[in-house]
Order: C-alpha cells, then sequence, then structure tokens
C-alpha cells in the first residue's frame, strides 16, 4: 500500500476523511465513518496514517465502493482490516446501519450513494463534488458535469446534517442542506461555466 502523505480532513466526532495529493485537481477523498458500533470504509484511497485512523475510531465493519471506477484502494484496504468489500451493493448491506441510494445504473457509470439516518449522514462518490473539475467558480458544491441536465433531486429531500464527497471536503452542520440544494438548483443554469473552467485547465489557461 502507498504511504502518500495525505492530508485529513471532514473530521468530526465518528467521523474521518482524507485527501490523496495526486491528481492535485482531483482531491480524491476517502472517508470513514463510525456507526452502529462499526466503522465503515468508503472509497478509500491509500494514504500514510489511514489504516491508524481507522481503526482508531472503531471496530472495522467493511470497505463499500460507491462507484464502479472508485476501485482506489479498497481492495487493499479491505483485505488489511480483515472486513469484506461491498462493491457497488444496490441491493443494500445486510445490518448495515446505512441506506445504499442508487444515483445511476447505466453501461459505463455505476454510481451509489449512502445514507446514515441515524447521523444524517449523506457519502457520495461522484454525483456532488467539491473539486476544481465538478464544481463551477463559486460553487462550494457541484453536480458531477455530465450529470447536471438531469440532477438527482432525490438528494434534496434528505435532512443531511453532514455530506461527505468523493472530491474534495465536505459540508457539515445547517449549511450541509442547503448546499445540496443550491448545487441542485443551478446544475443545468452553470453546467456552460463548469466546462468552460474544464477546458482553460485542460489548454493550461
Amino acid at each position: 500500500m502507498s504511504a502518500a502523505p495525505v492530508r485529513f480532513c471532514d473530521e468530526f466526532p465518528g467521523v474521518v476523511g482524507w485527501i490523496h495529493p495526486e491528481p492535485t485537481w482531483m482531491l480524491r477523498a476517502g472517508h470513514a465513518v463510525l456507526s452502529g458500533g462499526r466503522v465503515w470504509v468508503i472509497d478509500p484511497p491509500a494514504g500514510e496514517g489511514v489504516l491508524e485512523r481507522i481503526v482508531g475510531l472503531g471496530v472495522p465493519g467493511g470497505v463499500v465502493q460507491l462507484l464502479d471506477r472508485h476501485n482506489r484502494d479498497c481492495a487493499d484496504v479491505a483485505h488489511r482490516l480483515g472486513v469484506p468489500l461491498y462493491k457497488l451493493p444496490f441491493n443494500g448491506v445486510a445490518d448495515a446501519p446505512f441506506e445504499v441510494l442508487s444515483i445511476l445504473r447505466i453501461p459505463g457509470w455505476h454510481e451509489v450513494a449512502l445514507w446514515f439516518p441515524a447521523e444524517k449522514t449523506l457519502v457520495c462518490a461522484d454525483v456532488l463534488a467539491a473539486a476544481p473539475g465538478y464544481t463551477a467558480r463559486r460553487e462550494r458544491v457541484g453536480v458531477h458535469p455530465m450529470l447536471r441536465a438531469l440532477p438527482p433531486r432525490k438528494l434534496g429531500e434528505l435532512d443531511v446534517q453532514l455530506l461527505l464527497m468523493g472530491h474534495g471536503e465536505g459540508v457539515a452542520g445547517p449549511e450541509a442542506r442547503p448546499a445540496i440544494a443550491e448545487a441542485l438548483r443551478t446544475a443545468r443554469r452553470n453546467l456552460p461555466a463548469v466546462l468552460l473552467d474544464n477546458i482553460k485547465h485542460a489548454v493550461g489557461r
């Protein structure tokens, strides 16, 4: 497992996140959430001190991969922790304290999100993000560019108090639900700005 010097973030009671340094613009984030007496590790990239922080929260229950292309270090982390890997569990996970929300299930793109109702915590992979490749300027949270035409409005119905994302830092407290609502509300309107920013990034301007 790589010992990259990750940056820890989203540090709340029973929660820890970390951002891998490469690639810099993607802000690849993994998370561990303590719920139901066990720690659930979500889309983890490997990094220095990550395993120690995970077991520091409690007894690991499993690793969950939310997106088909988020293999990251999920299998290696699950192996090292001695827990199952739940890859795209569209049908749920038995006895888990979270609900699995289907985001997209089409050829080439399979994605789910996790909703922890007791903690009011929503964990997303790519559908919502806070990284340069996913957001327009002045957006705190953005819908993935390829999902902005038909944003998943069901996420706005949840009473979210902590939003954790696979790209970028999360949003906590009373700002979480409004941030999701704003992202969904402006998804289509801000699509041209996101695409323009991505083009400028690609050409190095």
